[in-house]
């Protein structure tokens, strides 16, 4: 599997100072939706930083870069 390094990441602006990762999935079009979400991260799919993340409540802040599958999304935070 390829991962990709944060310089390849799309950027994915968000309201708040944080969000939670399941949201975050949705927002981004990495997962169709909650349960889709819920399944990806339970099944190891989803990393945050390069580390697998198996919480759907975490929070993801500013610079974390969040990938599935190949794909990466780098958060910025307007707040």
């Amino acid at each position: 599997m390829e991962h990709m390094s944060a310089s390849e990441a799309f950027e994915l602006e968000i309201r708040d100072e944080s969000i939670r990762l399941g949201q975050l999935l949705k927002l981004a079009n990495l997962a169709e939706d909650g349960i889709h979400a819920k399944e990806l991260i339970s099944e190891g799919e989803v990393t945050v930083n390069g580390q697998v993340e198996t919480r759907r409540g975490a929070q993801i802040r500013q610079d974390d870069v969040v990938c599935v599958n190949g794909e990466c999304v780098k958060v910025s935070s307007r707040a």
